[in-house]
């Protein structure tokens, strides 16, 4: 979840809500990657999930990430909530999820070597204090009364709201992780490309990254639960956007969905005041229930932004969320992927001849069957394990063209990192089917082994 904004000035005009957006565009050679994943910590001893404070907890991590490799502390009230450095932060999602926002990066070498250092350091730090980390999309055994509330005021609202809307939110918030890459755009026509690639393509995102089989124990019918969770939200803020590929799609059609979302909150001085419910369009005309009489500032519209969560996502660069949280080959992959799919031109034009015949039934019917067959999904004559073929062959490509050499010159592009996904597409065996045989082969129905075997 966001570091909330501060400032940036009223906003005196509609016109300010896309120029944000567009204040976003780059030329190619600044466009950079900022990798997002998410882990579970849990106590070793006890094998249950990190409580706030406590000699065993996310307030130990913190503090002796803080002090032992010199992150500056990020404060809500008199709480500490997250942690940056060099233009990286890590932050806490709602059930104690460990979060690396990366620094923007030019190459995967770069991506990658972060994500290793940050590894390392978590895991000095937790075994100093007893816990273990563990990457996967959704909770495997903690039920949902047994997860702890990290104390921000955002996540206090957001549970409240999610009682209101969709079934499982609250699941989404707590019991499960995701990894996501951001990635810039050069102009508005680039932007619109691109979104209909990524939204076209998440499900394949979803599907070769499934992680995310078991729930309270035992299968859940699904290979990644936290693709079901996000079919079973909040819809008003939710999917597959098909306005997205209607002609005239832009910054302002961008604004006009974000403004019919409704709020979450506003924040002022360090504290989070309900707005849940109301309309950022009233709050423009200075009518919002919350804050009467005022309007609100581009902080306001940034923060705003950040409580849509569709599949891929627009600020001032584009979010891919498809991806359950997993192992560290895959947290190097998913950025791998998408770099190779959209930053290069031949590769983002030929992304898109393949995925701009489909309708919206046909993209809503993957993105719902990847969650549950993962490569064995079939939709429309469209088989996913062939389409990822062709999909990472594509982005394999687009890496080739990139050549970015790493370790000084000795490996000559980026395409390695491809290496897991091209595996699972030769086996038709995505994470989630490698931890179901575990569960009904070796480990017999018990899932104790997981935590052993898959900590990072």
């Amino acid at each position: 979840m966001s570091i909330p904004q501060q400032g940036g000035g009223p906003i005196e005009s509609r016109d300010q809500l896309a120029a944000y957006i567009a204040s976003g565009e780059k030329p190619r050679d600044a466009w950079r990657i900022g990798t997002e994943h998410e882990k579970f910590g849990y106590d070793k001893a006890s094998l249950m999930p990190l409580p706030y404070e406590g000699a065993c907890s996310v307030h130990a991590m913190l503090t002796g990430l803080q002090e032992r490799f010199g992150w500056t502390p990020v404060m809500e009230q008199d709480k500490l909530i997250g942690l940056e450095r060099n233009g990286a932060n890590i932050s806490l999602e709602p059930g104690g999820q460990l979060e690396l926002s990366g620094a923007p990066l030019e190459t995967i070498h770069q991506t990658c070597d972060e994500v290793n250092q940050h590894l390392a350091e978590v895991k000095e730090i937790a075994d100093r204090i007893g816990a273990g980390f563990i990457g996967l999309g959704a909770a495997p055994v903690w039920g949902q009364d047994q997860m702890p509330m990290m104390p921000k005021g955002r996540y206090r609202l957001m549970t409240d709201y999610m009682d209101r809307v969709g079934t499982l939110g609250k699941q989404m918030m707590y019991r499960t992780c995701t990894v996501q890459v951001n990635l810039d755009f050069g102009s508005e026509a680039d932007m619109v490309q691109k979104m209909r690639v990524a939204l076209s393509l998440q499900p394949v995102a979803n599907a070769l990254f499934a992680n995310s089989p078991f729930l309270d124990g035992k299968p859940n019918g699904w290979k990644s639960w936290r693709a079901h969770i996000w079919q079973n939200l909040d819809a008003a803020r939710t999917g597959m956007l098909p306005f997205v590929f209607e002609d005239g799609f832009g910054y302002e059609a961008w604004v006009d969905y974000v403004l019919n979302v409704p709020m979450y909150f506003v924040y002022r001085d360090g504290r989070y005041i309900d707005a849940l419910g109301q309309s950022f369009r009233d709050f423009l005309k200075g009518r919002l229930p919350a804050l009467p009489g005022e309007v609100p500032t581009l902080s306001d519209w940034a923060d705003h932004m950040t409580t849509v969560f569709p599949e891929a996502r627009v600020k001032k660069y584009i979010e891919m969320r498809g991806a359950d949280g997993g192992p560290w080959r895959r947290l190097c992959a998913l950025p791998a992927l998408w770099v190779g799919l959209i930053y290069d031109g031949g590769a983002l034009d030929a992304a898109w001849d393949l995925v701009k015949h489909w309708d919206h039934e046909t993209r809503e019917g993957l993105r719902r069957e990847a969650g549950i067959h993962a490569l064995q999904a079939s939709v429309n004559g469209i088989h996913m394990q062939d389409l990822a073929r062709e999909v990472v062959a594509i982005a394999e490509q687009g890496l080739a063209n990139r050549a970015r050499p790493g370790a000084g010159g000795m490996v000559p592009d980026e395409t390695h990192f491809l290496d897991a996904l091209k595996e699972s597409i030769d086996s038709g065996m995505v994470p989630a089917d490698e931890l179901l045989a575990k569960y009904h082969g070796e480990w017999n129905g018990d899932l104790t082994p997981i935590y052993r075997e898959y900590s990072y």
